[in-house]
């Protein structure tokens, strides 16, 4: 009984009796946490209250697992057999011991009880974890494991060994699929490692979005990678149901609702890397259609000086945030940057001396030191209900995850009026037709005028791999797409990637964002409150200096950051 006690205990209160920290020290590692995240035992670490071997003994109190030292142990090719490459790195594991009956294996993070499910359901025999420093079995897995790969080809290869008969099933009837069926189904350990793997390369390539997408004769696997979908090696079309199921568990969805769409989340730490998957499922003709949102904040910049903004841009966006009040928005079409561009405001907005309150749907990343709400329509949690409640929350700025009807914008505005800065987000396609957009929601002009700050809109364009970049001479057909001509880009050098190992062939590694900052000025609110056209606004705004996306765009272009065919296809509506 007292083991089980102990267990509950927090690290913190661990060590503090064990008289290795004190009280005053585990507050001041608890608001360094806050403030700035991470792992509390290694907050301690970097703040010199405690040593690693500290932590790890605390660690394997509080969770009743025996301490290990792999660095000092020589393991046989047969053990480290026993457990593949990919779910090694997965879950930061390394086996130390077989007894024939219960394979032991050392762990970096203790918490993770998924794993040793997982093992137990993949090898058929009892698995029993023990404590080992991260660093160590880091090393471990680097030492063991070097040169040892498994594809998902590999593990489609074993599945097609496998007959499949039981996971045949016929999608139009959907009653006849039983429960215990589908349990069997994801827990076969081809499946777990199929489902593995895929999320271990996704989240390698830093893909956004991962689609399993069952039709008549295939089952499809795509990676969203800087905005275009890449397709891999289809999994057998049998196991569609077994992998969508598997998904399901794992985002705690019912896997025997298949005629409804659902929506989950799967919180996973994978090669050290905290992530967090959106599930999204979709009814479909052959079966479920399902999309995983990939949230990794390790290849998240929210810093304005890391998003692409120019000197220029990056000095207008300070000013706006440390605006008393007004409403600045955030435009363009989804999966544009909109989040990343307020999270990096709100970051840089981000200090003890100011309140920010948020209402997301959903919160997509954890900010230390900003109270994040979590938009629930279902149970009358909306956007609009909250602003109301969030403005008794004495906040000194707000967002507001989107504008989307005039009640919202009502609010907003009423915030703004009392001295609040406001950030929100609408669905358009460049900074002046935002404008239009309020006014159709209903909102009245005087209003808009009084309080809106600035308009930003975005786009995200691929950026050159610097690897295989080359200098080029556009033709003048090329040229014609920007409304350029030969003359005008004289002494100017055009860019493109030929395609290497390092950016798939594509001649892109990764993106950033090209801007339209359009800010309020006199000439423009009375220009508003006359409800004038959103070319009338845009000719203004260009005259007082606005910068089209376009524009934006080209200098990327000239800069060498991205390329002609890029620009063109994001911002072909913005000539």
């Amino acid at each position: 009984m007292e083991q089980a006690v102990e267990r509950r205990k927090t690290i913190g209160q661990i060590l503090r009796e064990q008289g290795v920290v004190n009280e005053n020290q585990v507050q001041e590692a608890l608001r360094v946490q806050r403030d700035h995240g991470g792992v509390f035992g290694a907050v301690l670490q970097e703040l010199g209250y405690a040593t690693q071997e500290s932590i790890v003994r605390a660690l394997g109190i509080q969770s009743g697992m025996e301490i290990v030292d792999i660095a000092r142990m020589d393991l046989e090719s047969e053990l480290i057999d026993r457990i593949p490459v990919s779910i090694a790195t997965i879950y930061r594991i390394v086996p130390i011991e077989f007894d024939g009956v219960t394979l032991t294996v050392a762990m970096a993070e203790p918490h993770n009880m998924h794993a040793l499910d997982d093992l137990r359901f993949m090898l058929s025999c009892e698995v029993r974890g023990a404590i080992a420093p991260e660093a160590d079995v880091d090393k471990a897995i680097e030492k063991y494991y070097a040169g040892k790969t498994q594809s998902v080809e590999d593990i489609i290869g074993e599945i097609d060994t496998f007959t499949g008969d039981e996971f045949d099933v016929d999608f139009s009837d959907s009653d006849s699929i039983s429960i215990g069926s589908l349990q069997e189904m994801v827990n076969y350990a081809p499946v777990i490692k199929l489902v593995n793997l895929i999320l271990l390369q996704a989240i390698k390539d830093t893909s956004s979005d991962i689609h399993f997408e069952p039709f008549e004769d295939e089952f499809k696997v795509r990676y969203r990678i800087d905005g275009v979908l890449y397709e891999m090696v289809p999994p057998p079309k049998h196991l569609a149901l077994a992998v969508t199921s598997r998904i399901k568990v794992m985002a705690q969805l019912d896997i025997a609702e298949t005629r409804l769409p659902q929506d989950g989340r799967i919180e996973l730490r994978i090669a050290g890397r905290s992530v967090d998957l959106r599930i999204s499922t979709l009814p479909t003709l052959f079966g479920e259609s399902v999309v995983m949102r990939v949230l990794d904040r390790s290849v998240v910049a929210l810093d304005l000086e890391r998003i692409g903004l120019r000197p220029q841009e990056l000095a207008t966006l300070r000013s706006l945030i440390s605006l008393p009040h007004g409403i600045i928005l955030v435009t363009g079409p989804t999966g544009c940057g909109k989040t990343t561009t307020l999270y990096s405001c709100l970051n840089e907005a981000n200090e003890i001396g100011i309140k920010i309150i948020s209402t997301e749907d959903p919160v997509e990343y954890d900010l230390p030191g900003i109270i994040q709400v979590e938009i629930n329509d279902s149970i009358g949690v909306t956007f609009a209900a909250c602003l109301r409640s969030i403005l008794r929350q004495d906040p000194d700025k707000i967002l507001v995850g989107e504008i989307r009807d005039l009640e919202t914008a009502e609010i907003a505005v009423r915030a703004s009026l009392t001295g609040h800065i406001v950030f929100s987000t609408l669905h358009t396609n460049d900074a002046p037709s935002s404008i239009t957009r309020l006014l159709d929601m209903g909102l009245e002009p005087f209003l808009i005028a009084a309080t809106l700050q600035s308009i930003v809109a975005q786009r995200l364009v691929r950026v050159i791999c610097l690897e295989c970049k080359s200098a080029y001479t556009p033709t003048e057909d090329m040229l014609r797409q920007l409304d350029l001509t030969v003359d005008e880009t004289q002494g100017r050098e055009f860019h493109y990637g030929r395609g290497c190992d390092k950016c798939n062939n594509t001649g892109y590694r990764g993106r950033t964002a090209i801007f339209e900052i359009m800010m309020l000025s006199d000439r423009l609110r009375e220009l508003v409150t006359r409800k004038s056209s959103t070319a009338a606004l845009r000719e203004v705004a260009i005259e007082e200096g606005m910068r089209t996306l376009r524009e934006s765009g080209l200098m990327k272009i000239f800069d060498g950051v991205s390329t002609i065919e890029e620009i063109t296809r994001e911002t072909q509506l913005m000539t």
